[in-house]
């Protein structure tokens, strides 16, 4: 006994010893999301929610061993920089968050910027759209798409076809931005604006402002409004006042015609030319892979759109950063590590980021809206291949 006792306190402190290890060896990334999961902009939260449970649920296996992620969400219930504000400074010193993401809204993202560079925190958006957002600070990387890469590819593209435009706008930094940039595409191109209008964020009177347009006269209609219910109502506007037998076409960015509103639109939108970065209708298999996922998952009443696409991808450039770092991750060699990401197979196409300005450069799609098997749906006719950021290709230093 005298000489197996030893020998089982060695076997026991070599349990305890090895317990221990693993437990010190296991790492937790917490992943802060600034969603809309409450108010009229709820739909576009659940294309992000549904979207980050399914990419992690498809690349559990691609994170470290011993790694796991915690996801910590908050609700900012729409565009409202105050609140913004306040859930930022919560994720980022009560919950101590490795990375942030989300962020559906310009000015939500514009709230957060001072606070992730005192932190040096990187915050990879996945839709905020104003192409001013990742110059307030070093730690912005965007996943989603500026409103330049859809208004001015749509302007150049318009001007080859029509000489006169008017054009309607969200009056907030993307529709500005929209607005700006299909302007001098669309002058670019030695087409006229011979009028605009910008139209407010909240219950705007869509007919009234399609029926402005209507009676100026233009060869056709440029507008920008936020995805979700908006886009609906001003397809239906644009429809009811008849702009279509008028021989007045309808176009813009592809905010009116997301894939999860298209299902409330009727024959509304039949004919809506966009310029986009994503369709569920692209013929790739990356793209098909996804909606094949997320109909196994989600169903087919509610598609996936280019909030879902860009949600998903901001997830597979954190998972990038936590694979290369091997678990244990650091703001600023995160920074290092996405400044350089490529994805030769996102469902929208081959994707980089442009280490110069932490900006998406991704292909931009002219769809058309179609009947395609009774379902409406965003079919690519033209792709532009590799945009960078207009603006700031304009704007350099």
């Amino acid at each position: 006994m005298s000489h197996r006792k030893p020998k089982l306190l060695t076997g026991l402190l070599a349990c305890a010893l090895a317990l221990c290890s693993g437990a010190a060896s296991a790492q937790t990334i917490k992943i802060g999301l600034l969603n809309s999961t409450s108010g009229v902009f709820a739909t576009l939260g659940d294309q992000i929610d549904k979207s980050v449970k399914l990419y992690m649920k498809e690349n559990a296996s691609k994170l470290p061993p011993g790694v796991k992620i915690e996801l910590v969400v908050r609700d900012d219930g729409g565009p409202n920089p105050d609140t913004a504000k306040r859930l930022t400074q919560e994720l980022l010193t009560r919950d101590k968050v490795d990375f942030l993401t989300g962020f559906i809204w310009t000015p939500n993202a514009m709230a957060a910027a001072p606070l992730i560079t005192e932190t040096k925190t990187p915050l990879i958006i996945m839709n905020a759209a104003a192409s001013v957002i990742t110059t307030r600070s070093p730690y912005f990387v965007r996943a989603s798409l500026t409103l330049w890469q859809s208004g001015y590819p749509m302007g150049v593209w318009a001007a080859k076809k029509y000489k006169k435009a008017y054009t309607m706008v969200t009056d907030f930094a993307p529709g500005h931005d929209a607005e700006t940039a299909f302007i001098k595409g669309f002058k670019d191109g030695g087409g006229e604006i011979i009028g605009s209008v910008r139209m407010p964020i909240k219950n705007p009177d869509f007919v009234a402002f399609m029926q402005k347009a209507k009676d100026v006269k233009p060869d056709v209609v440029f507008n920008m409004v936020t995805a979700g219910a908006p886009s609906t109502a001003i397809q239906k506007a644009y429809g009811d006042l008849g702009l279509r037998q008028a021989g007045i076409p309808f176009i813009g960015t592809g905010d009116s015609v997301t894939e999860e509103e298209l299902v409330n639109m009727g024959d509304a939108p039949l004919g809506y030319i966009s310029a986009w970065n994503y369709s569920m209708a692209g013929d790739r298999p990356a793209n098909k892979a996804f909606v094949a996922a997320w109909e196994r998952d989600y169903g087919k009443a509610i598609p996936p759109g280019f909030i879902a696409v860009g949600a998903y991808d901001a997830m597979d450039m954190i998972y990038t950063a936590i694979r290369e770092q091997g678990g244990k991750v650091s703001g600023d060699q995160t920074m290092k590590i996405l400044a350089n990401y490529k994805n030769a197979n996102s469902p929208r196409g081959p994707i980089s980021i442009d280490p110069a300005t932490r900006d998406i450069v991704q292909n931009i799609y002219i769809r058309e809206t179609r009947k395609v098997g009774g379902r409406n749906m965003n079919v690519e006719i033209e792709t532009v291949s590799n945009v960078k950021d207009p603006w700031k290709e304009f704007n350099k230093p």
